[in-house]
């Protein structure tokens, strides 16, 4: 007796390149699994047990299927809905961990703070920094605006120490400048004319807070300064 065997032209469907045809391969910790990733993925999954079937049902009986294989892809299955899960429940606990430090940068808003920053906040009219010197020497402080124009120019007769300076908001000629960010560079001359830069740090007030591309910014007035920058907060005092 004859026995006639019927052989589908389907292969053995691996699942980790179904996934992957998908889009639906392992995202990086760090990136958010979509939901459709997982629908997919479901889609797939029924697809491959469809084909599975089909191929037990009309495999040769003289050359069963090698279970080891269809076992293997259904592993492969349930490694990727696993990492699935895992990239969605990391990516909402960095939303999470991320709202918590706004909250907590929340509380620095109205405090005076001390920032390393190239930019000097101008905020109603009045813009401060302060630098060390080594030693009692004239220091220059240059304001320019965002174009690299020229619009105010110090000279300050620096102590050993630290030193504070303000500045009014006005420029060369005495106009009133609104405010905003201007660029700011002290320098020190020595005596044979050679000028130093000399480390400073400028101080505003803190009123608002951002959070764009997991960098965590606190905003002076119209300066942005990185939460790393801040040298000093002062927080005002409540009255009991």
């Amino acid at each position: 007796m004859n026995v006639t065997t019927v052989t589908p032209n389907a292969t053995t469907l691996d699942a980790a390149q179904l996934a992957a045809s998908n889009g639906t391969s392992s995202t990086s910790a760090g990136s958010a699994a979509s939901p459709s990733a997982l629908g997919a993925l479901t889609s797939n999954y029924s697809d491959f047990l469809s084909l599975l079937t089909t191929q037990l049902q009309n495999q040769n009986p003289t050359s069963p299927m090698d279970s080891s294989q269809f076992t293997t892809e259904l592993v492969q299955f349930s490694s990727v809905e696993q990492q699935i899960n895992t990239n969605t429940n990391l990516a909402q606990l960095v939303s999470l961990t991320q709202a918590g430090n706004i909250t907590q940068a929340s509380s620095m808003l109205g405090a005076t703070v001390s920032a390393t920053s190239t930019q000097l906040p101008l905020q109603n009219g009045s813009a401060a920094l302060s630098f060390t010197a080594p030693s009692a020497q004239p220091v220059t402080i240059a304001i320019t605006n965002a174009d690299g124009q020229n619009l105010y120019d110090a000279s300050v007769n620096a102590s050993p120490g630290a030193n504070n300076w303000t500045w009014n908001g006005t420029d060369s000629s005495g106009g009133t400048l609104p405010d905003g960010a201007y660029n700011v560079a002290v320098t020190s001359t020595a005596a044979d004319g050679t000028a130093t830069a000399v480390p400073f740090t400028v101080t505003g007030t803190a009123t608002s807070v951002d959070s764009q591309s997991n960098n965590l910014t606190l905003n002076l007035g119209a300066v942005s300064v990185p939460f790393t920058a801040i040298t000093s907060v002062n927080r005002p005092s409540t009255g009991s």
